[in-house]
């Protein structure tokens, strides 16, 4: 029988009721496998389970700080286990995985993250399903970082939330599922297990700010002016990557500025399906002469959280905007 740790951060999904007539739940509890038992019996006939409360949070809360503990916990028992199951909070839990899918080189196991939409000690809970889902998708061979929810497996880096009530609440808009719960179990993913000793590399550098466009942003407030405080700017811009260049409004003097004073650009797009491209339009092109950055078909959390990743383990800007535009750990297509 396989061996999964379970590794306890917070969220929904062990929230207590603060009222058993509405659906406001109160603070997660901590809790160890006799609490499974009681609310989800026949879940340690799946795997040999352990347990550990690494944290009580929120996913609101989650900060860089606790990603770097989390990949510490798993490094820390990495020889002891054959997977990982990571209960979060939904709300942050695709940052959380991309975080983790940059920071671990050699992954030969699977680390699976799941939570809920309603608390397990709910009668209308989704945690049953994804509970008993995610431990056996720990005990197969799959060596990526993945989000486990509603019956389907999303790589980490692809993920993006897109409900607030639904249970369907996760999203691969540019990356097909690697796996979906049915009559049978298919897994896709075309990575194989590091060959070489697994390597945890998380450290990150949160000096990214995240910029969305919209029609008539005053840009001289909202774009840096240098690079000592952002040292990375990921803006949302329009459609396939398009901006405003017009006379008496335009965003590329800010741009450039910033630019000229040490700053990266990446450029996403506020649409999440397809690839954004540069080419495609005037502003697109001309943001891309100053230096712009295309982010291709990454999400907006892929995109921040691999650009944290960067700033934290490289100072040369050439090397991290070579770096940004490569396939790290199957976070883009291109």
């Amino acid at each position: 029988m396989k061996r999964i740790l379970i590794l306890h951060t917070g969220g929904t999904i062990t929230m207590q009721l603060i009222d058993s007539h509405r659906d406001d739940p109160g603070s997660a509890i901590s809790f160890n496998l006799d609490f499974f038992d009681e609310q989800v019996p026949g879940l340690r006939e799946i795997a040999d389970l352990d347990s550990r409360t690494l944290f009580l949070e929120d996913s609101s809360n989650m900060i860089p700080e606790l990603w770097v503990k989390l990949a510490g916990a798993i490094e820390e028992s990495y020889g002891e286990y054959d997977g990982f199951l990571v209960l979060h909070g939904t709300d942050t839990m695709a940052y959380t995985a991309s975080a983790l899918s940059f920071s671990f080189e050699n992954l030969s196991k699977p680390v699976v993250f799941t939570g809920s939409q309603v608390p397990l000690s709910n009668r209308r809970t989704d945690a049953r399903r994804n509970l008993i889902n995610s431990v056996e998708l720990a005990t197969l061979n799959l060596p990526e970082v993945c989000i486990c929810f509603n019956d389907r497996v999303y790589r980490g880096n692809r993920a993006t939330k897109i409900s607030i009530g639904d249970f369907d609440a996760f999203a691969s808009p540019n990356h097909p599922v690697l796996a979906e719960f049915g009559l049978n179990l298919d897994i896709r993913s075309q990575y194989r297990p590091g060959l070489d000793d697994f390597r945890n590399n998380a450290r990150f550098d949160s000096r990214v700010q995240l910029v969305k466009l919209f029609p008539g942003m005053d840009f001289e407030q909202t774009i840096p002016h240098d690079a000592a405080n952002v040292r990375a700017l990921i803006i949302e811009a329009y459609g396939s990557g398009n901006l405003p260049v017009g006379s008496g409004h335009s965003l590329l003097p800010a741009l450039e500025r910033y630019m000229k004073n040490g700053g990266i650009v990446i450029i996403t797009s506020q649409a999440v399906f397809d690839e954004v491209d540069l080419e495609k339009y005037e502003g697109g092109r001309q943001a891309k002469k100053l230096g712009a950055i295309p982010a291709g078909d990454m999400t907006t959390e892929a995109c921040i959280t691999k650009m944290m990743y960067l700033l934290a383990h490289h100072t040369d800007i050439q090397t991290i905007r070579d770096l940004f535009r490569e396939n790290i750990a199957g976070e883009r297509t291109h």
